[in-house]
């Protein structure tokens, strides 16, 4: 666990303007990593870290001599912590390096964006226990979750090359479905598309092939903390996904927010990991004290719906979902890490690792619309009149979260944003 220091005082302030006004997702006290480049060129993506409203070019202020984020993240802990250090020492209000950075700042609202790293491999979990026991309850009233959700994280390998940055649209889905009481599958266009409300954890240091990573130093493997939207078919989904699991049900695209907010910076916002009583105890490779004290993550997590109907009205849209990942997860990064390679897997730089969908118990929580309409037999009736069982051409879905607490300063993760196309 990283400790709290001189980079997460709460009176520290920059010579960025922007990045003291209350509220703004990037202070001085985050400093998040992604890919930028002006938009509308050409150039290669560089290494930036976002300040308030503003990115700055790590390679034009001199702190990096490459673009490549992966061999950025595959640093030592200690050396990521030296380039935080060196970050806020220099972005903060006074810093002899203001006129030298100054010119390496780019407006975000010039800049365009691509995934943050390299994603080499992609595996989803399944940690949000209520999301699996109100989707249990669909299909399996009598037994909602399988009798190893509560001993083992959940999980499958996905499909990386179709992860894309917020602000992507993608085209919706077709494959087969088959419709209730039919005795053959018919193809054509998804009927049933959702969202998943995800966090995606990214490796930083990898680990060799045949050498699994301890529990207790399983956060030294993590780099940091992204939006994920995993989004999802369910009709295809309900088709294909025995005996194997998901396919081209989850396959077609998954947006992922611009910035990684590092593990540093969600030092201050940890929380006790512990399962309610009665619940089974952990295998001794998925337990360590390190983890039962702070392993959890303090997030706040929502979820906005933009149709094309406001949209065209000039409306920002309506907010489907708010919730916590304190409520949400039943299994922890670390967790997941130590799990994926107690069989020698190997995790190498930028994989990245979904949590799977974050939940908590009150249907104003749920991050679905597969648990929000029962399934679709429950419409949700919008604002303007306008009802949703399932997502529908054009409809932009908005994935935002932040970090809140006393005595803390807030941080923001950003967004990510997608829309559906025809």
């Amino acid at each position: 666990m990283t400790n709290l220091n001189s980079t997460h005082h709460p009176q520290l302030r920059s010579w960025v303007a922007s990045a003291n006004v209350t509220g703004c997702d990037f202070p001085i006290q985050n400093l998040p990593f992604g890919r930028f480049r002006l938009a509308g060129s050409a150039d290669a993506f560089r290494i930036g870290v976002a300040i308030g409203d503003q990115v700055l070019d790590l390679k034009a202020a001199g702190l990096v001599d490459h673009a490549d984020m992966n061999a950025l993240m595959a640093a030592l802990p200690a050396a990521r912590q030296a380039l935080r250090a060196q970050l806020s020492e220099g972005l903060r209000e006074g810093s002899a390096q203001q006129a030298a950075w100054s010119r390496a700042l780019v407006p975000q609202s010039q800049a365009e964006y691509t995934v943050p790293c390299r994603i080499g491999d992609y595996t989803d979990f399944y940690t949000g226990i209520h999301h699996a026991t109100a989707v249990g309850k669909l299909f399996r009233p009598d037994q909602p979750l399988m009798p190893n959700y509560k001993w083992v994280p959940i999980g499958y390998h996905g499909r990386a090359s179709s992860i894309v940055v917020s602000g992507q649209s993608f085209k919706r889905p077709q494959g087969q479905t088959i419709a209730p009481g039919a005795a053959e599958p018919s193809f054509g266009p998804c009927k049933r598309l959702d969202y998943e409300l995800e966090l995606g954890f990214y490796i930083g240091q990898g680990n060799a092939l045949g050498e699994p990573i301890a529990l207790a130093e399983a956060e030294q493997h993590l780099f940091g903390v992204g939006l994920f939207n995993d989004w999802s078919a369910r009709d295809i989904q309900a088709w294909e996904y025995q005996p194997l699991g998901p396919f081209l049900s989850k396959s077609f695209a998954s947006t992922i927010s611009p910035w990684i907010v590092t593990m540093e910076a969600l030092a201050p916002f940890r929380a006790a990991f512990t399962r309610p009583e009665g619940d089974p105890q952990l295998l001794p490779y998925l337990d360590a004290e390190s983890n039962r004290a702070q392993g959890a993550l303090d997030i706040t997590l929502e979820v906005w719906l933009q149709t094309a109907k406001m949209r065209a009205a000039g409306e920002e849209g309506v907010r489907l979902t708010r919730g916590n990942t304190t409520q949400a997860a039943y299994w922890t990064a670390a967790q997941l890490v130590a799990h994926h390679t107690v069989n020698g897997c190997n995790l190498q730089p930028g994989d990245l690792l979904g949590s799977g969908t974050l939940s908590g118990p009150a249907q104003s929580e749920a991050g679905s619309l597969l648990e929000q309409t029962l399934g679709g037999k429950q419409p949700i009736t919008l604002p303007n009149g306008e009802t949703r069982t399932f997502l529908e051409d054009g409809d932009t879905l908005v994935l935002r979260g932040w970090c809140e607490r006393d005595g803390a300063v807030r941080i923001g993760l950003g967004e990510a944003r997608g829309t559906v196309l025809r």
